[in-house]
């Protein structure tokens, strides 16, 4: 039975600073959809736990869109390529369009479901388009826009209209179909970020970064109101999104607030409530994206952090997920909690998880530098970045105690710990390898071949160093000093990663050249050979704490359990477990397994034997 996926902790919106981002809900259920690099995301705000991600797009995708009937989807990307595939289990292709020659930035469906609106940024004139869903036949002419069109809105009820706003601080009005230019406000004095009508169609609103919000005519396109400035936003007005009832609207701003604002009968909107997420203080909290899901108000940070409070029940606590935004590189298991998980990106983000629960927490460090290599023990963890030093910092619950910096001389290129003794660390760099206990460097010894991997037995007894040449040296470590005990010649590519099992009788070797070797540790022979079954280099390595389980994870999207007693064609392989490649592995218990990768997800699955 191959391995099932249990839980995805899913990654959060990718944000652009001074741009705002268009989040968009099902039309009946609590699914919101967003993107992350090549990916669309439907995510449950019932059940966050439960997510679905579409990863066919070619290019970064923008934008995503239920149909009025909740079937299908649209998504764009930064090519101008419309997709359209189905909602449910198998995400079937119905149509693929290129639409404008440069990014889409907004689409929307026309209440019919027969039409689909796109606007973005185009060369030459071309920043709006308007088809027929399953024929891709224009369906008018847009004109009246000389800069990218940033928003588009499809009036919902007939007779049709549609409004689109950008960066000529212009917001206009066609009639149709097909639909021809009608109206231009000029009313902005800033980009015109979002524009949005009312479910009943009665009325649009567009919102800008002069920090101002205009009501009009869903008719007729005339101006007929505005957000009042007593209390308003400072900062620009990213995105407006109505109630069901039409009666209030939430915007969100670069001044950290989203604000709810009753709409009167006259048209004028006074503020009811200012909302302010719960941050650090600094620009990761500027709002840039919002949603009024059913009675769920959904606020996106710069960050990514997406806060949920309670239409409802304002003074209700809120709910906030969050994760990674880019490529989840490392990932660390607690041994004291196997259920505590740790990630971390190279832009120096680190997420604690809890299976079964998901999103706990980002770990906040004093100095918030890149990190490649990321290992935990059980209160403190090491990490490494790009320049020359390595991270020591303790861990206090959810909080980063202090941190203390060791500078190696060279930039690190692997990092292991003992974990009995974890005060002994082995770092291998490209000239050498650094002992260091605890913040001092005990030693630099230089080996002389070109280091791209270590492990350091848990005892800190023994060392493995893998080279460029695909040679496996085993050293023994007495005091500070490294003897060469044996060196295996096996891989026919660098070694990328070395893992002892746990309980210490073999270690397992995976190399660029896409094979991993399981090695009898006593014996020094080849205990499991012939893990071939990659199409790219390994970049992770993990074993079940039972022993019986090697699971190895690669570029090409896949990971695969190998078990030591039997062949290695009896393998279990997870297709396309991370788009873009997976590179954290780690097993939390005989059957559970967890994963990061590219795509920045983490993903628990299920291991069950044969």
């Amino acid at each position: 039975m191959p391995p099932q996926l249990a839980e995805t902790y899913a990654c959060v919106p990718s944000t652009e600073r001074g741009r705002g981002i268009l989040i968009s809900g099902h039309p009946t259920s609590d699914s919101i959809l967003y993107t992350n690099g090549r990916s669309v995301i439907i995510l449950d705000l019932e059940n966050p736990l439960q997510v679905s991600i579409y990863g066919e797009h070619a290019y970064p995708a923008t934008v995503a869109r239920f149909s009025p009937n909740g079937e299908w989807i649209a998504s764009a990307d930064t090519s101008g390529t419309v997709r359209i595939w189905g909602a449910r289990d198998e995400h079937v292709l119905k149509k693929e369009f290129r639409v404008l020659s440069g990014r889409i930035d907004d689409l929307q469906w026309s209440p019919d479901g027969m039409r689909i609106v796109a606007c973005g940024d185009g060369k030459g004139k071309s920043l709006v388009r308007a088809f027929m869903w399953d024929s891709g036949t224009n369906v008018g002419e847009f004109d009246g826009h000389s800069r990218r069109v940033l928003s588009c809105a499809f009036k919902p009820t007939r007779p049709f209209r549609i409004v689109t706003c950008g960066e000529d601080f212009l917001v206009n009005f066609y009639e149709g179909p097909p639909f021809k230019f009608k109206l231009s406000y000029s009313d902005h004095s800033n980009f015109v970020n979002c524009v949005r009508f009312s479910p009943d169609g009665s009325k649009f609103i567009s919102v800008s970064s002069d920090k101002k919000g205009i009501i009009f005519d869903g008719k007729t396109g005339g101006k007929i109101g505005e957000l009042s400035s007593e209390d308003g936003h400072k900062g620009s007005i990213y995105a407006v999104s109505w109630s069901p009832d039409g009666k209030q609207v939430l915007t969100v701003s670069a001044d950290k607030s989203a604000k709810i604002w009753e709409i009167s009968d006259d048209n004028h909107g006074k503020v009811k409530k200012t909302l302010t997420p719960p941050g650090s203080g600094g620009v990761d909290d500027m709002l840039v994206g919002c949603l009024w899901q059913n009675d769920y108000l959904v606020t996106v940070s710069l960050g990514g952090t997406i806060s949920i409070f309670s239409a409802s029940d304002l003074e209700k606590s809120l709910r906030q997920l969050s994760g990674h935004m880019k490529n989840a590189t490392s990932l660390a298991v607690l041994n004291s909690d196997p259920k505590v998980i740790l990630t971390s990106s190279y832009d120096g983000l680190i997420v604690k998880w809890i299976q079964g629960v998901g999103y706990s927490g980002k770990l906040q460090r004093k100095e918030n530098s890149q990190i490649k290599c990321l290992a935990a023990v059980e209160d403190e963890i090491v990490t490494s970045g790009f320049d020359n030093k390595i991270w020591r910092v303790s861990l206090q619950g959810d909080q980063c105690g202090d941190a203390n910096s060791i500078d190696i001389g060279s930039q690190p290129k692997d990092l292991s710990l003992a974990l009995l003794s974890p005060e002994l660390a082995l770092v291998t760099t490209d000239y050498g390898v650094v002992m260091l206990r605890g913040a001092k460097v005990v030693s630099t010894i230089n080996l002389g071949f070109d280091m791209t991997a270590s492990a350091v037995a848990p005892d800190g007894s023994e060392a493995i160093i893998g080279g460029q040449d695909g040679k496996l040296h085993i050293y023994s470590i007495t005091g500070d000093t490294l003897v060469e005990e044996a060196v295996l010649e096996k891989h026919r590519g660098a070694v990328s990663v070395i893992r002892y099992s746990p309980d210490l009788s073999m270690f397992a070797s995976g190399d660029l050249n896409r094979e991993a070797i399981v090695w009898d540790r006593v014996s020094r022979e080849v205990k499991l050979k012939n893990m071939l079954y990659h199409t790219a280099r390994i970049n992770c390595l993990a074993w079940s704490p039972d022993n019986n389980m090697v699971a190895t994870g690669s570029l090409d999207t896949c990971v695969i359990i190998y078990e030591v007693d039997k062949p290695a064609s009896c393998r279990m392989t997870i297709k396309g477990a991370h788009l873009g490649g997976v590179y954290g592995l780690a097993f939390t218990d005989d059957h559970t397994l967890v994963s990061s990768g590219e795509d920045a997800c983490i993903r628990v699955w299920r291991v069950t034997l044969q």
